[in-house]
């Protein structure tokens, strides 16, 4: 990278993506926001970084997918965690949906509506 001062510095690959996304949606006038995150986050701020309904999210935590940590008035999950949760959950709903697709509503013939 080089500063507007001529200096150069190497930064990692996934920081000069990020850079060039950055400038990519600036050029097409849209706003950016960047935020810093912590690598533990409150239940409501995680759900929030990765577009999930809060409710939604809090349902996921209580049922265990997601493990977290209790302090005095502030439940919090591990970011990468929740993340690598957040990616996998489009492969997830898409397998179950594949398999529901699958079987047979009316296998169980006790289950047969009346005719």
């Amino acid at each position: 990278m080089v500063g507007p001062d001529g200096v150069r510095e190497d930064i990692p690959p996934l920081v000069f993506d990020a850079v060039r996304q950055v400038i990519d949606a600036m050029r097409a006038g849209r706003a950016v926001k960047i935020s810093p995150l912590r690598t533990e986050l409150p239940i409501d701020e995680a759900a929030d970084a990765i577009g999930m309904a809060r409710d939604d999210f809090r349902a996921y935590v209580a049922e265990g997918a997601i493990p977290f940590r209790s302090t005095d008035s502030v439940d919090w999950v591990d970011l990468a965690t929740v993340i690598a949760g957040g990616n996998a959950r489009p492969a997830t709903r898409a397998e179950g949906i594949r398999k529901a697709l699958q079987e047979d509503p009316w296998e169980d013939a006790d289950a047969r509506p009346s005719t």
